[in-house]
């Protein structure tokens, strides 16, 4: 089939989903664009801070269209293109725009309260600091693949392709402008006041190309242990530092570039219309790997994925200005992302080799794809692949900065007991819940699985990822069942994604296992992954159990509330 109307029958899918589906869920819960929002009720100038529709936009595009919408599908098309974009389109309309928008909806109409105080809020403190131990393991996992990840990608030394150090130096010396400039654009708007759209949208893009300019002159060289250890420090910076001084400028430029690949890959496909070179189907098992699950736990971000809902609970919630910007933020933008997972699935389709796709890693694959699109369109080729070199950096380090966030909130929110203040916890717990000390203990153990590379964490972090959605969703069902709204919709979603990530989660604990009795492994590889595999699954039967308990188990709840 051409790629070209693959293209054009997902955008119309996901188009008609938003339109319909995502406008139904809007109406059934109820909006209320009167009501304060937590935004304004809880403003301090750190995490609760008024923002304008397509600001708070581009933070949740941004953060959670991370390496996952472009890896996934490229990785999980070994089955067949046909499985891959069928589970992009349905996932992402009924599973994972959902549960965004779902947990975005419950935390504005909780004060802006994240998906663990909501859960005690609905099911109880036991449940809450359970899913909030294991949602810190989680990002844990995502600082881990993606700090790996985003570390190989700028590697500018020893290597032995001229162009591609190149490209890799200046693609992070423009991610280190990226830093410095979001700060200087931060401190502006905050001088100035509320910017016009237009005005802040050209200021944006204008600086995008002046960095693009300067990297592309000065690039910066160093090893894979150096960027590891700067992106640690960002990581630091991007977690203390006020929303508004860093994260949301940052967010807010680096949309303008996601989009602008997007719109030069769709372009690409509309000039070159290259048909698709993979099969359309080629089994349910294919080498070691059956469809069900690793289909499912593979293509994450682009369908479903649990770290959505971090975001949209953890710091989007938190800028939403008027309830009637949710169904855009919330659903809108997990629409976009599946369509980069369907447009990295038609890249990796215009480049497959006898039906499959080519040696390399995702990014590279998925880079050499769009800068060859990019190239037949007249972008000379040093540009092209710098441009993509770094939207591939900036897919990973943008959910990075946002989970190193949420990360520390997390580890402060297990140790909270029924005050935030101060003054009246014990000197243990003021420890513990300090911004600085959770940071760097999030940070140290991230670090630390680091050290087993992106390959052998990310087929964990799949897993975990989508039982945190199967969790979310379960939560997400109490709350519309406890306050009086349409809940069953999300009954299907919740139900699958436990089924799917408990095989997942089996299958890879028992390989972790055999290589343990085999002697083949070693303790910060494959130890401390079964470890952390172990404690996700005990963690998910308790919250999971916890959960199901209140929705099923107590009849019709009749605590209903008007929010």
């Amino acid at each position: 089939m051409n790629s070209l109307v693959i293209i054009l029958i997902a955008m119309v899918v996901l188009v008609a989903g938003y339109v319909f589906y995502g406008r139904w869920l809007a109406k059934k819960w109820g909006i209320d664009e009167k009501a304060k929002t937590p935004a304004f009720t809880h403003e301090d100038g750190e995490d609760f801070v008024p923002s304008s529709k397509f600001t708070v936009f581009s933070h949740q595009f941004s953060s959670i269209a991370g390496a996952g919408p472009v890896t996934g599908p490229i990785l999980a098309s070994v089955f067949g293109w046909v499985p891959v974009l069928l589970w992009l389109l349905i996932g992402g309309l009924f599973f994972g725009a959902v549960q965004d928008f779902g947990a975005l909806y419950a935390s504005v109409k909780n004060e802006g309260k994240s998906m663990g105080m909501i859960i005690e809020k609905y099911i109880g403190k036991t449940g809450r600091k359970l899913f909030m131990l294991f949602c810190w393991l989680f990002t844990l996992l995502v600082i881990a693949a993606f700090t790996d990840m985003v570390a190989g990608t700028f590697v500018g030394t020893g290597l032995e392709d001229a162009s591609v150090a190149y490209a890799n130096g200046s693609a992070a010396s423009i991610s280190i402008l990226f830093i410095v400039v979001a700060v200087i654009f931060g401190l502006i708007q905050k001088k100035l006041g509320k910017m016009n759209e237009w005005v802040k949208a050209v200021v944006a893009i204008g600086l995008l190309v002046v960095m693009f300019a300067v990297g592309m002159h000065l690039p910066i060289y160093a090893s894979k242990t150096a960027w590891i250890y700067i992106i640690m420090a960002y990581l630091f910076l991007a977690s203390v530092m006020p929303m508004w001084l860093l994260m949301q400028p940052r967010d807010y430029m680096t949309t303008f570039m996601l989009l602008g690949m997007i719109i030069g890959a769709v372009l690409g496909v509309v000039v070159a219309h290259p048909d698709m070179e993979l099969n359309a189907f080629n089994g349910f098992q294919v080498g070691n790997s059956s469809l069900f699950p690793t289909l499912f736990v593979t293509i994450a971000c682009g369908a479903v994925s649990g770290f959505h809902s971090l975001v949209s609970s953890g710091t989007s919630s938190k800028t939403i200005s008027n309830e009637k910007d949710m169904p855009m933020v919330g659903y809108g933008a997990m629409i976009v992302e599946s369509l980069l997972g369907v447009v990295a699935l038609v890249v990796v389709g215009a480049v497959a080799v006898n039906g499959t796709k080519p040696d390399g890693t995702p990014f590279s694959i998925f880079s050499s794809g769009v800068a060859g699109f990019l190239e037949k369109m007249g972008v000379p080729v040093t540009v092209a692949t710098v441009f993509m070199t770094m939207c591939v950096s900036a897919l990973a380090l943008t959910s990075l900065d946002s989970v190193a966030r949420i990360g520390r909130m997390s580890f402060q929110e297990l140790f909270l007991g029924d005050t935030t203040d101060t003054a009246k916890m014990t000197p243990v717990q003021r420890v513990l819940t300090n911004k600085y000390f959770a940071t760097v203990i999030t940070l140290f153990f991230g670090y630390l699985l680091t050290l087993g590379g992106y390959n052998n964490v990310w087929p964990l972090f799949g897993s975990a990822n989508q039982l945190l959605a199967a969790l979310v969703l379960i939560a997400l069902a109490v709350f519309l069942k406890t306050t009086g709204r349409t809940g069953w919709t999300l009954y299907f979603p919740m139900g699958m994604m436990l089924v799917v990530t408990f095989t997942a989660l089996i299958q890879k604990t028992i390989a972790l296992v055999k290589n343990v009795a085999a002697g083949q492994a070693t303790f910060l590889v494959d130890g401390l992954q079964l470890i952390v595999a172990i404690l996700l699954m005990v963690l998910g039967v308790m919250v999971a159990y916890s959960c199901i308990r209140k929705l099923f188990g107590a009849g019709k709840n009749s605590e209903k509330e008007a929010a």
